[in-house]
């Protein structure tokens, strides 16, 4: 099993940003703010530990907001210890942008600055969403102009901080209502130059289209206008949520909108009953049933046993394929069963299908066992 994110954020990371302060900020108590720091730490998970080093900051820097925060600035000029990089990177600032989130909401201009600076080391997308919840307007004005700032990651910024459904960040309640000033922000950025914006764009637009799936399509389709392979391929990307549930209109704008014309056949699940800790590999044929071809997007749904007995699916791409008449393209799956820290398997009957053109398909079960 991975090794907690939080294990890579420990005590060297309040030391490291003690020592950048005091470099440029001579007052500060740089042995009691760690003190304080690393009392109750080794108990947090990531997020709480970088809001807690930001709490500690608000203790021990200037009572004055905009004074500390220029003193924070001015300290990520001071090169942090090597393996404090490596480890986290720009994880590292993690705790100054909870630190204009949580104390910066009445100095819209200072803090707007000091996310524009700290972006390129470490993103601001959790800072900024205060202040679109506080100061939506003139928020939604400054990232309009930084749409075209020649920083990717400013740019970036732009998309990533107003994505609707972040992970890692509380949802835009607003935004998911009423998604129309993200897509105005979206349109001047689905041509930009950086694949690292780019992905981001696509990812916003997907968020967008869990609330509204006919937005999602509709938008689709006219970025789909002249697009360039670059557009096309944001188009793609932001579609996949919506191609994983069926979405007709999804389907059919990427070109897989015909009902199949297919048979399974030979079938085999094996092992049938599978420890927890192993793995079962799924193969199967799709026969051809038209005589024309047929282009099909194929892809494979697990429905995974939950603590309490429940189940809930999971979407695995497989493939696109172009199908002969009277064709048959061979298929194999490895699903490994290994614990993780994003799943974790339950003994239990799990029910697999293969979804041909977003029409699911019975591929059979296997019983997943904890021995």
């Amino acid at each position: 099993m991975a090794e907690p994110l939080k294990n890579s954020f420990g005590a060297d990371v309040p030391r490291t940003i003690a020592r950048m302060i005091a470099a440029v900020f001579p007052r500060f108590d740089e042995p009691a703010f760690v003190r304080s720091v690393l009392d109750g730490y080794d108990a947090l998970e990531l997020m709480p530990r970088g809001r807690k080093i930001a709490q500690e900051l608000r203790r021990f820097m200037p009572d004055d907001y905009e004074k500390a925060v220029e003193i924070l600035l001015a300290s990520l000029d001071r090169k942090p210890e090597r393996t404090v990089a490596q480890g986290m990177g720009g994880f590292l600032f993690l705790p100054h942008v909870f630190f204009v989130a949580d104390y910066g909401l009445d100095h819209f201009e200072a803090s707007m600055r000091a996310q524009y600076v700290l972006t390129p080391r470490f993103t601001a997308e959790f800072s900024i969403r205060r202040y679109l919840e506080r100061h939506q307007a003139a928020t939604l004005a400054r990232l309009a102009e930084w749409t075209t700032d020649p920083s990717e990651d400013v740019r970036r910024l732009v998309s990533e901080g107003t994505r609707p459904r972040l992970p890692w960040a509380s949802r835009l309640r607003a935004f998911q209502a009423d998604p129309r000033p993200v897509l105005a922000l979206l349109e001047r950025l689905k041509d930009d130059p950086s694949l690292y914006v780019r992905r981001s764009v696509a990812n916003s637009l997907n968020d967008i289209g869990k609330d509204h799936p006919a937005l999602l399509v509709e938008t689709s389709k006219r970025w789909m206008r002249d697009a360039t392979e670059e557009r096309r391929w944001i188009i793609r990307h932001a579609l996949r949520s919506a191609v994983k549930r069926g979405d007709s209109g999804a389907l059919g704008l990427l070109g897989f909108g015909e009902a199949p014309r297919v048979s399974l056949e030979r079938v085999r699940i094996t092992p049938r009953r599978p420890a927890i800790g192993s793995a079962v590999t799924l193969t199967f044929d799709i026969a051809g049933r038209a005589v024309r071809a047929q282009r099909l997007l194929v892809d494979l749904r697990v429905h995974y046993v939950k603590a309490h007995g429940a189940t809930g699916p999971k979407v695995f791409k497989l493939k696109a394929v172009d199908l002969a008449p009277r064709g048959v393209v061979p298929f194999s799956k490895r699903l490994s069963l290994a614990q993780l820290t994003t799943r974790t398997h339950y003994p239990g009957r799990h029910a697999v299908e293969v979804l041909i053109n977003g029409q699911a398909y019975p591929l059979g079960t296997f019983e997943l066992t904890d021995r």
